[in-house]
């Protein structure tokens, strides 16, 4: 079978230690790429180049290039141009793309919050325990921390943070958090078993409001 190849720009690069990180051209998370991939290049790979790769999954879901090639520098700056012409032009298509973007992440970010919120609310008007009020935001703030501490350090391929604290920190209220994060990030949606652990956590906690919000009215 021919092998298949794709295209992408490296966006960091480490020189000194031999790796960055590509972003595909159609999209989609960002591809490790070592110098040791390389073949036939005529200078050391920077920012900017444009890279023709075969993608690799491991076991664990990471992505990385391999037989990878420099097919040119950097490309013109189309957006930034056409921004100076048409200013007003470029920021409406701007705000559509975010608008279009991120749509879907709010829908569904709203229709999983629906019973933890509604739950948290009723329990205050039952009992005056504010305890969900608090603990869903602020938890979900320090997931979404901590889901941004972890891919950094991932790209700058220093220690990770143990997928243990994240889950501790999703199940003590902050899934919701972990769940945007993943969506913006792109970060632990490809991992399995990863998603296997999150999404138990969620229904957990979506089963308890349903059963004590159940419970309540009856």
């Amino acid at each position: 079978m021919k092998p298949v190849f794709s295209k992408g720009q490296i966006i960091r690069w480490i020189d000194n230690r031999g790796f960055g990180f590509i972003q595909p051209s159609d999209g989609g998370e960002e591809v490790f790429i070592h110098i040791s991939a390389f073949k036939n290049v005529n200078h050391r790979p920077q920012v900017g180049d444009l890279i023709q790769y075969q993608l690799l999954v491991d076991k664990n879901g990471k992505l990385s290039a391999s037989k990878a090639s420099i097919q040119g520098g950097k490309p013109a700056p189309i957006l930034q141009s056409s921004s100076s012409r048409k200013p007003a032009q470029s920021k409406t298509k701007l705000l559509k793309k975010l608008v279009k973007k991120f749509s879907p992440l709010v829908f569904k970010t709203l229709l999983l919050s629906l019973l933890p919120v509604f739950g948290s609310i009723f329990l205050v008007m039952k009992t005056s325990n504010p305890i969900g009020l608090i603990l869903y935001p602020l938890m979900s703030v320090i997931t979404f921390a901590l889901y941004a501490n972890d891919k950094s350090r991932a790209k700058q391929g220093k220690w990770r943070v143990p997928e243990n604290t994240l889950h501790l920190c999703e199940f003590a209220c902050g899934w919701l958090g972990g769940f945007v994060a993943q969506q913006i990030l792109r970060h632990k949606t490809s991992k399995v078993s990863y998603q296997v652990v999150f999404w138990l956590i969620a229904t957990v906690h979506i089963v308890f409001w349903l059963y004590w919000l159940l419970n309540m009215t009856m």
